[in-house]
């Protein structure tokens, strides 16, 4: 699976439920011209708007989608939207785009537009473009169609049709109904043949009743659903984890196996497609074996496959039509040495249970929050491992753990992250769902936020201050967990010019003038201990003459200072990213002839989600200082904001405070 192709601003609205059923059924899609606009777009396009802040770039005054299913399962989807651009940074949302592939064909698509000035347009055909997603490490027959209709400046409307046949992979749709920008009317319409029947699931929005069109058909109206505000919201999840969205789910006489809107229907259907992949070959047994020999520890084994897997098997994605949901079988992966990331822990189950290990599939999504488990359906993007642990086994390696409702417990490891140690897991996936396919025990299970301990930066440094200001000095780094993934890529992947301009600019952000000698890195490759870099520093005017006094700063180097805004939080939720710890330890020897007039007082804050204490002594003529940076969580409610922004004050203070020294 790969991340959710980008898609146009598509979440639309609908009139009153009476105005919308006689429109759309009066205006059949074949009663206009391609080269006129039509009478449902002026309609729209003429209606009077509810007031909007300001900073509103666009509205959606209509988006009426149906979809029909056939008797076969197969179906065919029909949309109407019409868009209104308010501001200059509202031409974006105008570019029709829709997306399809070899089995959700194109029938018909008609866009059209009307200006600022009330002139009409209508795009012709041979100015639609067609673009592939596939790029890069991606190759994928995903193709979108790309019009940009004339007169998209603020005021203008953008309309489009499109009517497009799909052979649905499994019995569900979800319909997405807000985004970043208001929805003033928007219907969603179900037409099923005779026998079938239909539920629904709802994730971030309460739920609304169907109105019953009779002969199986029935629609869901939206007005003026508000649009998720994230214009410059700092320390905010993903929109994908708070957008409305409804799935249905429906079922049939002669479909093959439905998603009936439960986990567990899910994952028996999610069984069929994967396991005949996972069979271990007699090359795949072979190499477990090889892997494992002289190993009887349970972590131990795993940990030697599942590091093969990850740093030995290239990511590329080949998905093709069900390739987007189904993996490649196990040997052609191992023999390749290449797949995605649904192939790689597809190797991994089989080479695990060549080992005599069981795991399976969890599917997951890349941004915390987007997986409900209240709704369930496929909407995960990403593919990780669960390796099922023996029943008593323990070890302080294990950490991210997860107990499913069976008894089970299960690690949690995702192989495609090439620089998260075996037995953790990264950042983005703690505290947020997965589902764990393991047949009818399917089901949603939570990941652990792990302990900040597991995420550290721990900086010691001793220093000579001169009484010129200059200081020099030798710097210890260590970086354990995620957040020395960066620095990781870093020294593997980059060469010694970007290694040395890296350095310069994170040194730069804490002086004016300095340079680095004598650089010395371990443990770039060995993910489970910590990565240390060493180094010489020298910085010119560090220190700041006043007559007979010397200002300088304790906290010489690393800020930690969060990225916040000012305004107050009503709705969207805090996203600190992850748990960390940090722990600095500097000593500043002072110049001769020189004592300590005065020194910041020490500081102690502990929010709960977070602490910060930090603290200057002096002892032998020597500064000390000290702090220690720790988040316990990852994600908290609005109110809690004001909390952040008074930890952030404190962290940006202290980093700035100076101590006085004073020649004798």
């Amino acid at each position: 699976m790969t991340e959710r192709p980008t898609q146009p601003a598509e979440q639309l609205r609908c009139l009153t439920a009476a105005a919308i059923f006689f429109l759309f059924a009066a205006i059949p899609a074949s009663a206009f011209k391609s080269d006129s606009v039509p009478d449902w777009v002026r309609t729209a396009a003429q209606q009077k708007l509810p007031e909007y802040s300001p900073e509103t770039n666009a509205v959606v005054l209509l988006d009426d989608t149906t979809y029909t299913v056939a008797p076969d399962g197969s179906a065919v989807e029909h949309r109407r939207q019409v868009l209104k651009i308010l501001r200059p940074q509202g031409r974006r949302q105008a570019i029709v785009e829709v997306p399809f592939d070899k089995d959700t064909k194109i029938l018909s698509m008609h866009v059209w537009s009307i200006g600022p000035d009330g002139h009409e347009y209508a795009v012709k055909d041979n100015e639609m473009t067609d673009h592939g997603y596939g790029e890069g490490n991606l190759f994928a027959d995903d193709m979108v169609r790309v019009a940009q209709a004339p007169g998209r400046d603020p005021g203008g409307v953008v309309a489009y049709e499109y009517e497009q046949r799909c052979h649905p992979y499994l019995t569900e749709k979800t319909w997405f109904f807000q985004d970043t920008i208001p929805h003033l009317n928007q219907t969603f319409t179900l037409e099923l043949p005779p026998n079938f029947t239909y539920g629904t699931v709802w994730a971030h929005a309460r739920q609304t009743p169907p109105i019953d069109l009779e002969h199986q058909h029935w629609r869901w109206v939206m007005n003026d659903t508000p649009a998720i505000d994230l214009k410059d919201v700092r320390l905010r999840p993903a929109i994908d984890s708070l957008e409305g969205r409804m799935t249905v789910h429906y079922t049939g006489p002669g479909l093959p196996t439905s998603t009936e809107g439960t986990w567990k229907s899910i994952g028996e259907w999610y069984q069929v497609l994967y396991k005949d992949r996972i069979v271990a070959t007699p090359e795949i047994t072979a190499k477990a074996n090889e892997l494992t020999a002289g190993k009887s520890d349970f972590y131990d084994k795993t940990e030697a496959i599942a590091e093969f897997v990850q740093k030995q098997v290239r990511y590329f994605a080949i998905e093709l039509g069900i390739g987007g949901y189904q993996p490649h079988y196990a040997a052609d992966t191992f023999r390749n040495r290449y797949g995605d990331c649904k192939d790689k822990a597809t190797l991994l189950t089989a080479m695990l249970s060549a080992a005599g290990i069981h795991a399976t599939l969890v599917i997951v999504d890349t941004s915390r929050g987007v997986v409900d488990p209240d709704a369930p359906s496929i909407v995960g993007n990403h593919a990780i491992a669960a390796i099922e642990i023996p029943k008593g086994y323990t070890s302080p390696k294990l950490r991210s753990v997860v107990t499913a409702k069976t008894g089970r417990q299960y690690l949690i490891f995702d192989p495609t992250w090439e620089k998260t140690a075996f037995g953790q897991l990264e950042h983005n996936l703690q505290g947020g769902y997965g589902v764990l396919m393991e047949g009818s025990d399917s089901q949603a299970i939570q990941f652990p936020v792990l302990a900040p301990e597991l995420n550290t930066i721990r900086r010691t440094a001793t220093f000579q201050l001169q009484a010129d200001g200059s200081l020099k000095g030798t710097v210890t780094e260590k970086r354990f967990g995620d957040i020395s993934e960066g620095n990781r890529y870093l020294y593997t992947m980059a060469d010694a010019k970007q290694q040395s301009e890296y350095r310069d600019h994170v040194l730069g952000q804490d002086f004016s003038s300095f340079t680095v000698s004598d650089v010395k890195v371990e443990n770039v490759e060995a993910l489970n201990k910590d990565l240390t870099t060493t180094y010489s520093l020298t910085a010119d005017r560090f220190g700041k003459p006043m007559g007979p006094l010397l200002m300088i700063r304790p906290r010489v180097l690393g800020s930690e200072d969060l990225y916040i805004d000012h305004k107050k939080r009503h709705e969207v939720p805090v996203n600190l990213n992850q748990t960390m710890q940090e722990h600095d330890d500097y000593a500043i020897e002072l110049p001769p002839g020189y004592t300590v007039d005065e020194i910041p007082d020490p500081i102690k804050l502990d929010l709960g989600f977070a602490s910060y204490e930090s603290s200057s002594t002096v002892k032998d003529n020597v500064l000390h200082y000290t702090r220690t940076y720790t988040v316990r969580e990852v994600t908290l409610p609005a109110d809690r904001y004001p909390d952040v922004q008074k930890l952030a004050g404190v962290i940006s203070a202290d980093e700035q405070r100076s101590a006085v020294l004073k020649k004798q």
